[in-house]
């Protein structure tokens, strides 16, 4: 049985493989629109200023200094504490999600008076941003944001969980078609377009449902091959071997406790329909009876 099971599996090993390289492939960091990242840092120097008191000041366009480097110019002083959040907030209404360095150069001698990376945001609610609450140096500032290289937080890592569960969902239906397939070509296996009619209960034997009335009640592949053939045999007595040949045969196992536990969820099932019963034949098998009813 063990090795019988590797045998399927290895069969299978080359579909179930996909998702997992799909998850370990790196997704291409997208490249940021410069339309978007423009006027990304303009709202970002806009909210500064107003913070500021400045509600007069232009605000010149951001400049692209290299491939993932944008710089802002702002000529006012500006409070580097409201930074980090509105700066990301920014990039989140433009729908811009790369991690990025911040570096807040003075516009005389370009040297760095404050920054910090965009992960310091996640520390302890922002806490985590150096040299907040630090004076910062009056005078002429530039706004400086470097994108950084490699994957983008929640899109990318949300694009790839999409792309596994999708690969893992076509798997699962794929395996679950053939199944079914192999079902329906077993031997003695369940007629796919059969509708059978017994007392007042009719089966579907395709969708496995058990109807009577306006009741249904869904039957497992197992139970509606027994049910069938006792249908197709009513108010004849059928011997416990002749069932488990014909109903577990496919298994290789026949185990005869199963017989009993399967006559028992169809009893319970059929009780909504008087004019149908199993009846056991201690130590023969079991008869489907079929009348009027009560």
């Amino acid at each position: 049985m063990r090795i019988e099971f590797l045998k399927k599996m290895m069969r299978f090993l080359p579909i179930w493989v996909l998702p997992a390289l799909a998850w370990m492939l790196p997704l291409p960091a997208p490249k940021q629109a410069p339309d978007k990242v423009n006027l990304a840092l303009r709202r970002t120097g806009d909210a500064l200023l107003r913070l500021s008191g400045d509600t007069l000041s232009r605000i010149p366009a951001a400049k692209q200094l290299a491939e993932q480097v944008w710089q802002l110019r702002l000529n006012q002083s500006f409070a580097y504490d409201h930074l980090p959040e509105l700066l990301q907030q920014s990039f989140d209404e433009y729908g811009i999600h790369r991690p990025y360095t911040v570096a807040v150069r003075h516009c005389d001698n370009d040297l760095i008076d404050l920054g910090y990376h965009s992960l310091d945001l996640l520390v302890n609610n922002g806490e985590g941003v150096p040299c907040r609450g630090r004076a910062m140096p009056e005078g002429c500032h530039y706004l400086e944001v470097s994108f950084l290289d490699g994957q983008a937080w929640l899109p990318v890592w949300g694009m790839k969980l999409l792309l596994v569960l999708g690969l893992y969902g076509l798997v699962l239906a794929w395996w679950m078609l053939q199944q079914r397939k192999n079902r329906l070509n077993t031997p003695g296996a369940i007629d796919p377009t059969a509708w059978l009619s017994f007392g007042r209960s009719q089966l579907d034997v395709s969708g496995q449902v058990l109807a009577c009335g306006s009741m249904r009640s869904s039957l497992t592949y197992r139970e509606t091959k027994l049910l069938r053939l006792l249908v197709e045999n009513q108010n004849q007595l059928l011997s416990r071997e002749h069932i488990l040949a014909q109903v577990w045969a496919d298994e290789g196992v026949l185990v005869g406790r199963s017989l009993d536990v399967f006559v028992s969820r169809l009893r319970k099932k059929l009780a909504i329909d008087p004019s149908v019963s199993i009846v056991a034949v201690h130590g023969v098998g079991y008869r489907l009876e079929v009348g009027e009813g009560r």
